[in-house]
């Protein structure tokens, strides 16, 4: 299915940066080719990994260069040192930021990432339209990031759909209750839990402790957004997450493989 990029339609104002994002994002996918997905997309299997057989909370880490709230976070930026770091570091997966404007990210980052490992890899930045899935299924990504919050309903399955189609899995991105509800609602059998609040930039933990437990024990339950220790990680163990997602501490740690490691082996505590 093919969605427009040239309008608004299905796109939801948030009063928060993520309306200035996506006003920038729709000009970049009105400028994307119709592009046919690949004929055959093999994936390694994101939300696979993310269930790990030791019940240890798998760690999604992050390639980030920059953020709209800190600015660059790491310089000398290598990707693939990056990639290789959080791999020997005992990472399930990776999460690449492609962002040109707002993260100084790119798919070429995704791909030599993903080149240089055997890791899965999530897509993730700002998708409003099919032509996006497309285009990180062609770049190899294995699954990719739908946040609920800039999506109204239709468009979220829609995209959830052709992601499923191109056969790559989807992270869909929630940040109270009501969002949730739209992703239960949805059948997301992945749902990320920010815990940072796009009004204030705050962030709290206990967003996914209080989200956690009106998910279903089915569904992959995602925490997101500052988790900087190993205490953290435990927090989001207790609250039932099954995996972190962590970029700031690990890009901006004076030994990222250290943190890495400080952050890996938590055991998850079931419900």
């Amino acid at each position: 299915m093919s969605l427009s990029s040239a309008s608004r339609a299905g796109i939801r104002r948030t009063q928060t940066i993520l309306d200035r994002i996506v006003a920038r994002k729709l000009e970049e996918v009105a400028a994307l080719p119709d592009l046919p997905p690949p004929a055959r997309v093999t994936t390694r299997g994101f939300a696979r990994a993310l269930r790990r057989e030791d019940g240890a909370v798998a760690v999604i880490a992050e390639i980030k260069h920059a953020s709209p709230s800190k600015g660059v976070l790491i310089e000398p930026f290598d990707p693939v040192m990056l990639a290789r770091t959080y791999q020997s570091g005992g990472a399930a997966a990776l999460s690449v930021l492609t962002d040109r404007d707002f993260f100084q990210g790119s798919l070429d980052d995704l791909r030599a990432a993903r080149a240089e490992v055997a890791l899965p890899v999530l897509r993730k930045d700002f998708t409003i339209d099919v032509r996006q899935i497309i285009e990180a299924a062609r770049a190899g990504a294995d699954a990719i990031l739908l946040i609920a919050a800039i999506l109204d309903d239709a468009r979220l399955r829609d995209l959830h759909d052709a992601a499923r189609g191109c056969g790559l899995d989807a992270l869909v991105e929630v940040h109270d209750e009501a969002e949730l509800d739209r992703a239960l609602e949805l059948g997301a059998p992945l749902v990320g839990v920010n815990n940072r609040d796009l009004h204030t930039f705050q962030v709290n933990l206990d967003v996914t402790r209080r989200l956690a437990a009106r998910i279903p024990p089915d569904r992959t339950l995602v925490a997101e957004s500052g988790i900087f220790t190993r205490g953290d990680v435990e927090r989001m163990a207790a609250a039932g997450a099954h995996a972190v997602l962590v970029g700031e501490s690990l890009v901006k740690a004076p030994d990222i493989a250290a943190q890495l490691r400080a952050l890996v082996g938590v055991k998850r505590i079931e419900s």
